[in-house]
């Protein structure tokens, strides 16, 4: 292994008169005393400064489909390797990532490596893209933005998942080194935000504006409906209505099932009733791509041609069944464009990387 174990300098804080700083990478605006930590529980006041504490350190790396983040307009069939850190920024109660997320520091990150040797291995590998993910990037932005660095110069794509919750300069610098992301827009509703997440919905919101209007970051949308706290037919319809309005309707949807956890084991599994509803809901809304995950539901995976409706992507699951594309990314009836990121070739080397989960170790 290789790996960096010290606290990182961060970015984005100020100091405060009384002695304490001020965190400024997200909207929590967090006011440290020394030793004091965040609520993400990784950046943390060290002698007068504002240090990253997870810099080099990973809960561990996969080679995954680029489906799995998920994308569906972001060079189909291609793989990814995937990594995360610990802690989070937002507290949500439905949090199915939650061993990551919540965990403390060094709990749960027993892979080091340097951005060096993540982007050496996804060459190695022969993975397109690297998807920073798992937990919530933002939260270890400088060691994002520096493996972004290291991959961009090995000619490897960034791929963000991420819940957006961050300033507006932050966000600056960390979508300007990142080819893709899928955000994850929680609900349509700023009490959800409140007492579900510990956020706000607004944030959010304008994240995603500034993603679409003033990036070249890819942007696709996943919504985790949530039976009886998110999932009302005029808040999905609101949330669509937004997405076709303020965005774009080309911009691909994602709605996936919730399943027991965390803090909401008292709710039941989304009924693939309620996703497909919600599908119908948002296409009256405007929108063209609305995807369904986390359930088998051979429609909710299709790619259909916005202008002539002829199926151009067909999948089952995180696997491409059918890719009827030209090399660059137009629908072969009608000739439209398709919105997103296509390449000549479907998947590494032409072929489909398909639904493989590969856990992998860093060499040295």
């Amino acid at each position: 292994m290789t790996g960096g174990t010290d606290a990182h300098p961060a970015r984005w804080w100020h100091a405060l008169a009384d002695g304490r700083i001020q965190c400024d990478l997200c909207p929590r605006d967090c006011q440290l005393h020394p030793g004091q930590r965040g609520a993400c529980f990784v950046r943390q006041h060290q002698d007068g400064r504002m240090v990253l504490t997870t810099w080099g350190r990973s809960s561990g790396f996969c080679i995954d489909p680029i489906e799995k983040k998920p994308l569906h307009h972001f060079y189909p069939g291609s793989s990814v390797l995937s990594f995360g850190t610990a802690g989070c920024n937002l507290t949500c109660k439905c949090c199915q990532n939650w061993d990551i997320s919540r965990a403390r520091d060094m709990d749960r990150l027993m892979d080091s490596a340097t951005p060096e040797a993540i982007a050496s291995a996804a060459v190695r590998h022969g993975a397109d893209s690297v998807a920073y993910t798992y937990n919530d990037p933002v939260i270890f932005a400088e060691y994002a933005l520096d493996t972004a660095e290291a991959c961009r110069a090995r000619g490897i794509r960034n791929v963000a998942v991420t819940a957006g919750y961050l300033h507006a300069e932050p966000a600056r610098a960390f979508f300007s080194r990142m080819d893709a992301a899928n955000v994850d827009l929680k609900s349509f509703s700023d009490d959800f935000y409140r007492s579900q997440c510990g956020g706000r919905l607004q944030p959010v919101l304008d994240v995603l504006s500034y993603l679409h209007h003033d990036t070249a970051c890819w942007l696709e949308i996943t919504t985790l409906l949530i039976p009886g706290l998110n999932d009302r037919p005029d808040e999905i319809r609101a949330l669509s209505q937004w997405i076709a309005q303020a965005l774009s309707p080309d911009i691909p949807l994602h709605f996936t099932a919730f399943h027991p956890d965390w803090r909401l084991r008292d709710r039941p599994n989304t009924p693939l009733a309620t996703l497909q509803g919600a599908r119908q809901l948002a296409r009256e809304a405007g929108l063209q791509h609305v995807y369904l995950g986390n359930v088998r539901d051979p429609e909710g995976g299709v790619t259909h041609c916005p202008h002539c409706a002829q199926t151009l992507i067909r999948r089952d699951g995180y696997t491409i069944q059918d890719y009827a594309l030209t090399a660059d990314g137009t629908c072969p009836h009608c000739q439209t464009p398709l919105a997103g990121r296509f390449g000549a070739q479907l998947g590494h080397a032409g072929q489909a990387f398909g639904a493989r989960r590969i856990p992998i170790r860093l060499q040295s």
